[in-house]
């Protein structure tokens, strides 16, 4: 079985906390400690978000991330690409079984579908922000 990615959901829960809490400066290892996970995940994490210009991040001992831009102007398709996520789904690599009808074409046919879910995905991810995100939580959290 293969093993399931969390970069995504990583990034957003990092991103979410850095909404939440907006206009702190908040340390890699107190975002470690939210999304409890191995605080060097989390700082590749912040890396990458950093380099997508979406957070503002200060190395060092006193080091901490802040937003780049208000809630409001940052998605979750902002997010997902900063994190490299992988595809909504693979495609095997198996070798093709020349006498199978299926074999030769399944390839190409799901590759047309994987397309066409990747493009619904990143659609629906571009509607929503990170501010309806954090607006969730506040809610959630009442």
């Amino acid at each position: 079985m293969s093993a399931t990615s969390v970069q995504f959901t990583v990034a957003a829960h990092i991103m979410a906390a850095l909404g939440f809490f907006r206009g702190r400066e908040i340390p890699s290892a107190t975002l470690a400690e939210s999304v409890n996970a191995d605080p060097t995940f989390v700082r590749k994490s912040l890396a990458k978000l950093s380099r997508a210009g979406l957070i503002v991040t200060t190395r060092g001992k006193n080091g901490a991330s802040t937003l780049r831009h208000a809630p409001e102007q940052i998605t979750l398709l902002d997010i997902y690409r900063a994190s490299a996520a992988p595809a909504t789904f693979a495609i095997h690599n198996y070798p093709v079984e020349k006498r199978c009808p299926i074999s030769r074409n399944i390839k190409g046919c799901m590759s047309s579908v994987q397309k066409k879910a990747q493009d619904s995905f990143e659609n629906s991810l571009d509607r929503i922000t990170l501010a309806d995100v954090v607006g969730e939580i506040r809610r959630a959290s009442q």
